[in-house]
């Protein structure tokens, strides 16, 4: 059986987020936040939702997903072209990710530094920094 949270305390997290509290969205919150920090393809909501009983299409937890990102309760970081992740942290950090696995983990500690950054163009401000540090196996 998949892990998950009060319906009650789901129900608040959605609408303080800004969002109605359909069941699709509370159900699919709460399965996302029922394991504490992690990253999910919307593939991997997917699957968990069917195995948890809640018969929902991809494009309903692809569309829910977005909505709960633009909402600030998600954090999207991107890994390769066609390759998106979910990130339910959504405090400012960076990620490790091993190639082998699809697995993105945390960086922890201190801040990252970077150096040399470009002026952004006329009239914008650079927002936010994500740094996706690849990692494979040692060879021999």
């Amino acid at each position: 059986m998949q892990e998950r949270i009060d319906e009650t305390e789901v129900t608040a997290k959605v609408r303080s987020a800004g969002l109605r509290p359909t069941r699709q969205r509370v159900a699919l919150a709460g399965l996302l936040f029922a394991k504490g920090d992690r990253h999910l393809a919307a593939e991997e909501l997917h699957e968990e939702a069917l195995a948890a009983g809640f018969p929902v299409s991809l494009a309903t937890v692809y569309n829910t997903l977005h909505q709960f990102t633009e909402a600030g309760m998600l954090r999207i970081v991107a890994v390769e072209g066609a390759k998106t992740y979910f990130d339910t942290n959504t405090s400012d950090h960076h990620h490790f990710y091993i190639e082998s696995d699809n697995t993105l983990l945390d960086i922890a500690g201190g801040p990252v530094t970077v150096t040399n950054l470009p002026e952004p163009p006329e009239g914008m401000e650079i927002a936010n920094i994500d740094i996706v540090v690849r990692l494979r196996h040692k060879r021999g």
